[in-house]
């Protein structure tokens, strides 16, 4: 088994975040975790990359629990597992292939790191990258300069220089407008594809899911409600993740273009 989360619990005092998670993924793929605000979607994804600890439960991945590692271990598994946020979390007044430079820092010293001293394989590599992209063009440039899509390119760029086995993407499109949307959401999937890397995305829009991911977890109050496929994540089926009435519209939260275009303003 790739994956194993078994039972994996977050408490903050007397409340719980995330209550008893278990799934399996015995592949590479492509997941969305939806629900609304507070479900405990990224508390999930920062015990995965164990920017936050757990209270209780294992993550096996390749037969480690990745859980109890500590100090090197730990920080080899965060290179391993890249994270993805959803406000870009960049150097604004830095340029942007030093940005994505930024990713290789786990396997620098300390000195090359005060300094900024890249070697030139990684300066060509992250290059690449952005070429890779669609953004090669934007390297000299100062990280705020960019767009919000364009800052979220440099940000997954950034995670690709890591050469991670997974990418974990929390909200990576809930900043942007539709069309940016599209085209992260395309170079996640182009990555997964191409690469064979394992993508798990937080994602707030049903269409999004059913379009780009091989399968949609949902979370309700802290615990999993819904694993399946897209086909099975029905209207009826949101209804009950998102703890909503028959009055709940797919198409008032969609980030599809012609979606948009359709609904009245």
């Amino acid at each position: 088994m790739l994956l194993s989360v078994e039972g994996v619990t977050k408490s903050f005092g007397r409340n719980t975040a995330v209550e008893n998670a278990c799934f399996t993924v015995d592949r590479p793929a492509m997941i969305g975790i939806i629900g609304r605000s507070g479900a405990g979607k990224s508390t999930f994804l920062r015990m995965m990359n164990r920017l936050t600890d757990a209270t209780s439960g294992e993550i096996n991945f390749e037969g480690r629990n990745i859980l109890a590692l500590q100090g090197g271990d730990k920080r080899a598994w965060q290179a391993e597992c890249a994270m993805i946020f959803q406000q870009f979390n960049l150097v604004p007044r830095m340029d942007v292939v030093s940005n994505v430079l930024h990713g290789t820092l786990n396997r620098r010293s300390t000195l090359a790191t005060m300094f900024n001293l890249f070697p030139q394989d990684d300066i060509h590599k992250a290059i690449d990258i952005l070429d890779r992209l669609g953004i090669a063009e934007q390297a000299p440039k100062r990280a705020e300069a960019l767009s919000g899509g364009q800052q979220q390119r440099v940000a997954i760029a950034r995670a690709l220089m890591q050469d991670p086995k997974i990418i974990l993407a929390d909200e990576p499109i809930a900043s942007l407008d539709p069309m940016n949307a599209q085209v992260v959401m395309d170079a996640l999937r182009r990555i997964h594809e191409e690469d064979g890397r394992m993508v798990i995305a937080n994602l707030h829009t049903l269409d999004t899911a059913r379009r780009y991911c091989d399968r949609v977890i949902g979370m309700r109050d802290g615990r999993i409600v819904f694993d399946g496929t897209p086909e099975q994540l029905t209207t009826g089926v949101a209804r009950d993740i998102y703890g909503a009435d028959a009055s709940f519209s797919e198409a008032a939260t969609s980030t599809a273009i012609e979606t948009l275009d359709a609904v009245p303003a």
